[in-house]
């Protein structure tokens, strides 16, 4: 009597766990669980992503700043980035290095085009002659 109710219970016991497993499963395979997922395993890559620009930015700014020293273009305190523009602008014609104190950015020694007259224009109001 002992060894049917022990067996009884064993395989009431693994048919209630297969049965969750196999509910777990097919909840899992719902479309609001895939695209639940999908959001998850978007924001990770997302905060991923972010970590590596941030590690590359650090990194970029660190060999920047190892360069400057190298060649001598490091920030003055006062003056801003003013040391490297004076020092990377060295020797150009007026003009040749946009930024805010040279507001045209053009190309020296070359004209900007200017606007001539407009093609096809009428007095008419629809934009066509009358023939």
């Amino acid at each position: 009597m002992f060894r049917r109710t022990f067996w009884f219970t064993a395989g009431a016991a693994t048919g209630i766990w297969a049965t969750t497993r196999v509910h777990r499963a097919l909840r899992a395979l719902e479309p609001d669980a895939l695209a639940a997922r999908a959001l998850d395993r978007a924001a990770l890559a997302g905060r991923r992503a972010r970590t590596f620009a941030g590690d590359v930015r650090e990194g970029m700014a660190r060999r920047e700043r190892e360069l400057g020293e190298a060649l001598g273009l490091t920030d003055d305190p006062d003056g801003g980035d003013a040391r490297r523009v004076r020092a990377l602008g060295a020797g150009l014609p007026p003009g040749a290095l946009p930024g805010p104190s040279f507001p045209g950015r053009t190309v020296p020694g070359r004209a900007l085009p200017t606007p001539g007259p407009l093609r096809n224009q009428t007095n008419h109001p629809t934009g066509k002659e009358d023939h």
